[in-house]
């Protein structure tokens, strides 16, 4: 049995108690109430309800603990102490539309000394439909369920598989999509859009993708998928290849020998 924190077995129930109603939401979608959150944009009641479940469970297990949720929002709490950053259903289009690839996402974001936000500590992608636990906490190595992740270790463009998000209408610029993807995509074995970037880093940990890369991604989007990869020995950064992810709302995530050939593609197709 791997041992982990505390902390991984807090997120882990808060998921697995939300699951079994998100797997029968799924298996009855076309009876699920529908509002309209924006431009080609859906929140179901089962993104509500499973946030809710989600954040009953932290909330009972650190009551004093802030959070940034996608449906609830920033709720405070005692600001010396870290906070959940939580998406309850990331691919919520794929679960609308019957599309069994999404995910619950949890991440521990710690507080800055001096006040504001630090660094993600813990993060849990989890997969309600195939229990599937992707878990990671800085400096003791990403998980899948019991088994330690490492990203590929593939060297050549030419054999990797990339990952990416495609804009849609009221989000992302195409035209600037469409650049990168001229640029990548005669130099890749193959791209896929899935739908989930949570999934998508999570798989890229994993070494199930060779890279990825993404704008227009919000940060409970991708918190604990940037520690998944991190943590399993890849790099996550800007297209600029800094640290400036969550400010540029850009994220290129890869192993070591294909970051540097990614991101020399992706800066060079934005500058054009």
């Amino acid at each position: 049995m791997v041992s982990h924190s505390g902390l991984i077995t807090v997120m882990q129930r808060a998921a697995r108690k939300a699951a079994p109603r998100i797997r029968r939401d799924f298996g009855e979608v076309e009876q699920l109430q529908v509002s309209r959150k924006g431009p080609a944009d859906f929140v179901s009641m089962a993104d509500k309800r499973a946030e809710q479940t989600v954040m009953e469970e932290l909330r009972h297990a650190r009551p004093d603990w802030g959070f940034l949720m996608e449906e609830g929002g920033t709720i405070a709490g005692d600001p010396t102490k870290p906070r959940w950053i939580v998406d309850p259903i990331d691919g919520t289009s794929n679960f609308l539309h019957g599309i069994p690839h999404f995910a619950i996402s949890i991440a521990v974001q710690e507080p800055k000394p001096g006040g504001g936000r630090g660094e993600v500590t813990q993060g849990l992608v989890y997969q309600p439909l195939t229990d599937e636990s992707f878990w990671a906490e800085k400096g003791r190595g990403a998980w899948h369920n019991e088994r330690r992740l490492r990203v590929s270790a593939r060297r050549d463009l030419s054999d990797a598989l990339i990952a990416t998000g495609i804009p849609y209408k009221g989000h992302g610029d195409i035209a600037r999509f469409e650049k990168i993807l001229g640029a990548v995509a005669p130099e890749v074995a193959g791209i896929r859009r899935f739908g989930s970037a949570a999934l998508d880093l999570a798989w890229v940990a994993a070494g199930r993708y060779d890279g990825f890369w993404e704008e227009n991604l919000q940060e409970w989007d991708v918190a604990a998928g940037i520690l998944l990869v991190r943590e399993a020995g890849g790099f996550v950064t800007d297209f600029r290849g800094g640290d400036r992810m969550i400010e540029r709302d850009e994220f290129l995530a890869a192993n070591d020998q294909l970051h540097s050939k990614l991101h020399k593609l992706i800066a060079k197709a934005v500058r054009a």
